[in-house]
């Protein structure tokens, strides 16, 4: 039904439809879309061109001037948006789709034509089949209502035909006659018992014959085993009287064998009493609308280069195996990722890489769905397998060692001989117990431990593992923010002077307040930091937020303001800029430098021509000085010590920490301690001792030179307010000491700060933090 609107005798399309002059005259519109700056783009204007084009043809060469190129210019408009806009929006594609039926374009070609004019365009985010789909949709949308306007047309003639029977018979029938014999859509006629009475020629035509060839069949007779679920019912209620209609799509076989699908109507009509009569049946043949739409699904779930489902087909039957499942049903998941798969990109090019990305694809293919499972490509060189009604660990896990099997034998490409291997992350779980999402993150956690494990292997989903991984991913993702949000600050551990029981420094300590695990000590985020490179801006804000808040104490308490000392991370220390950044801190905060120390482990420096040591003694000419921190838990090199510029060392809390354990020789223990202490002292250099919680540890400590200490019996890692109000009571500390070698005011009996600790060994005032000295002594880089 092509009418040409502008033509003699049949009226203009609704002006509605498109706006733009009315005048015939108008010249063409050849304006293509402008692009993002206004301007029109080269695929901008060369779609519009071809879409132009496209129009004019065939019925389009009918329309007047002044209909025509409003209506290529709004619908150009309307798919270069769908094509560029964020966020994409394929209704837009839909609306063209629509606006095309309104104005008669109804020519199936026009809609193969413009499928695959949108397929060539170029768009981003892999939106042309998404758009190609939507305007099929939008298009199909909008002729079938305007079947059905034509369909209701028809039912209402019908229906008006048997109330004007009795007044005029021959007038109706005639009527009815020419609509039924002349409709481009099959009409079928039967009773309520099924029984076929009469079809038109279009109805015999759709089963591929005449209308003779419909005498003698019954209703029941056109069951296909792809009818739509519910039609059959429809059909009973309406033949009951239930329904005056219903609607659906319905295949049928044709007298050839071959499969017709139609759009079907089922009307009722009633007799005077209103009890059902005759049954009217219209049918539109929409096969080839059908075979688009599977054909555009196909290639919406399966992916284009391996054929196997994509990721959307994935969790589409993913997310079906979870809708109301029964409580004991399991299911697994392999998430496979080929091993080195990069290198052969890199090294011999992606269609190389392609072509071993369809071998792979196909070995899987051919050795697990043999066995039921579903094998999808995710994308990249990811694939998974889909076991639905797993049985158990041991099914998932021949799965994994199935996909390893298939993968032994080299693959061979031209000339090539490719060796390809893969690993694989377990998950066999029940439904009940998790998510779609949740367990596909969690398989593919477990594949990143099978790589890290050495590759070319399968490892099965560990719940702690994944925990700790997930843990891990959290504070990642939000440590980049975490600066900018505020969501750090430093806590600040006493040191003490052993010789007099007075605090004479405190030690930097870095702590996250993260808004879902809370609290975090160093240990938890630091090492994060240092893989991803923010130890660098979190190692500068700990140095400037300390630096300031030394500076302070310095101007309130003069000369009993204590001594800060940070902890420098590796990298902070190899990097160019490190003298620049401490100098230009300094400055800014009126910090003196003989009141930083820096805290460096062991391998900051790796030799004596390290470009890290230059650095550090460009810091002790500044009046800076160092200490090496944690000293002795790495494979310490005693001949470093001698060309390191350090004035301090740190024994390791676990040397102080491990003399109270029974399983170790305590005696031994206090041996080695006793010898950093004197190998230090002839070295020149000052010695704390970490990680001191009793005051028995203390005063050992003290009768072996040990100059100072740190750790719980001193002080827990506390507020800075804390620290100034310790500073301020400081007076109380200072009698001297006692004749057993304590101190009478610094130590009480249970040799804790009378004043700086209660009872319990934390500070009275101001919060602490909770944890280990072991746990909490260190800086951003520990």
């Amino acid at each position: 039904m092509n009418e040409s609107p502008g033509s003699d005798g049949a009226p203009d399309p609704d002006p509605r439809t498109v706006t733009g002059p009315a005048d015939t005259d108008a010249p063409p519109d050849t304006d293509a879309p402008p692009g993002a700056d206004g301007v029109p783009d080269a695929d901008a204007a060369g779609f519009h061109a071809a879409w132009a084009a496209m129009l004019r043809t065939g019925h389009g060469a009918a329309v007047r001037p002044g209909v025509l190129n409003p209506l290529i210019a709004r619908t150009s408009e309307l798919l270069h948006r769908a094509a560029r806009e964020h966020p994409f929006r394929p209704d837009l594609a839909g609306q063209v789709g629509a606006l095309l039926i309104d104005n008669q374009f109804t020519d199936p070609q026009l809609l193969a034509d413009a499928v695959q004019l949108l397929q060539r365009r170029p768009v981003p985010d892999g939106r042309g089949p998404e758009l190609g789909g939507a305007f099929a949709a939008g298009w199909a949308a909008a002729l079938r209502e305007r079947t059905l306007r034509e369909q209701e047309a028809i039912r209402l003639a019908a229906d008006t035909a048997r109330q004007e029977v009795e007044k005029a018979l021959r007038v109706s029938e005639a009527r009815f006659r020419a609509l039924f014999e002349s409709a481009a859509i099959g009409i079928g006629l039967g009773d309520t018992d099924g029984n076929i009475l009469a079809v038109n020629r279009a109805l015999g035509e759709i089963f591929g014959g005449g209308p003779e060839d419909m005498q003698g069949v019954r209703v029941n007779d056109l069951v296909h085993p792809e009818d739509t679920p519910g039609v059959w019912e429809a059909y009973e209620e309406l033949i009951s009287g239930k329904r005056e209609y219903f609607q659906f799509d319905k295949p049928y076989y044709r007298r050839d064998g071959e499969v017709v699908w139609t759009h079907l109507t089922v009307s009722l009509i009633r007799d005077d009493d209103g009890a059902p009569l005759y049954q009217v049946a219209m049918l539109e043949d929409v096969t080839d609308r059908y075979r688009l739409q599977e054909r555009l699904r196909h290639q919406a779930t399966h992916d284009p280069l391996t054929g196997l489902p994509n990721r959307a087909a994935f969790f589409e039957r993913l997310e079906k195996l979870f809708e109301d499942p029964e409580p004991d049903v399991r299911f697994g998941l392999c998430y496979v990722d080929l091993d080195g798969f990069k290198i052969v990109n890199d090294s011999l090019g992606h269609d190389m890489g392609d072509q071993l990305l369809t071998v792979v694809a196909g070995r899987l293919e051919n050795a697990l769905s043999p066995l039921g499972h579903m094998v999808a490509r995710l994308g990249g060189d990811e694939f998974v397998v889909l076991l639905e009604n797993c049985r158990g660990e041991q099914e998932a896990v021949a799965a994994a060692k199935t996909v390893l099997a298939a993968l032994t034998k080299p693959v061979v490409i031209g000339d090539h001989r490719l060796a390809v291997g893969a690993s694989v992350g377990v998950l066999e779980r029940r439904i009940a117990t998790t998510t779609p999402g949740a367990a596909v993150r969690a398989a593919d956690l477990t594949l990143y431990r099978a790589k890290e494990a050495g590759r070319g292997r399968w490892t099965l989903f560990d719940p702690k593992e994944n925990a700790r991984a997930v843990s891990r991913y959290a504070v990642s993702v939000r440590m980049p923010a975490a600066l900018d949000r505020g969501e750090f600050f430093i806590d600040y551990q006493p040191m003490v002077d052993l010789s007099s029981g007075v605090m004479t420094g405190v030690e930097a300590l870095v702590r996250w307040r993260h808004p879902q695990l809370g609290v975090l000590g160093p240990e938890e985020f630091v090492g994060v930091a240092e893989e991803t490179g923010l130890i660098m801006p979190l190692g500068r804000w700990v140095l400037e937020q300390a630096c300031e808040q030394a500076a302070d104490w310095v101007a309130r308490f003069g000369d009993r303001a204590p001594r800060l000392s940070v902890n420098l991370a590796v990298r902070q220390a190899r990097n160019a800029g490190l003298v620049g950044d401490i100098e230009r801190t300094l400055r800014s905060t009126g910090l003196d430098p003989s009141m930083l120390q820096l805290e460096i482990t062991e391998s900051t420096v790796v030799g004596p021509e390290d470009e890290a040591l230059k650095a550090l003694h460009a810091l002790v000419d500044m009046g800076v000085s160092l200490s090496v921190d944690d000293f002795g838990t790495g494979w310490s090199n005693l001949a470093y010590l001698r060309d390191l510029p350090v004035s301090n060392l740190k024994i390791a809390g676990s040397f102080v920490g491990d003399l109270h354990d029974p399983a170790k020789d305590t005696h031994l223990g206090w041996r080695i301690v006793s010898g950093l202490v004197s190998l230090a002292h002839t070295l020149g250099l000052s010695v704390t001792a970490e990680g001191v919680e009793s005051r028995a540890d203390a005063e050992r400590l003290r009768l072996m030179g040990c100059d100072l200490a740190q750790g719980w019996h001193f002080g827990r890692p506390v507020r800075p307010a804390e620290i100034a109000r310790r500073i301020a009571e400081a007076e109380t500390f200072e009698n001297g000491l006692s004749e057993n070698g304590s101190f009478e005011n610094g130590l009480s009996e249970n040799g804790s700060f009378q004043n700086g600790l209660s009872e319990n060994g934390s500070p009275e005032n101001g919060p602490s933090e909770t944890g280990s000295s072991e746990t909490f002594e260190s800086g951003p880089e520990s």
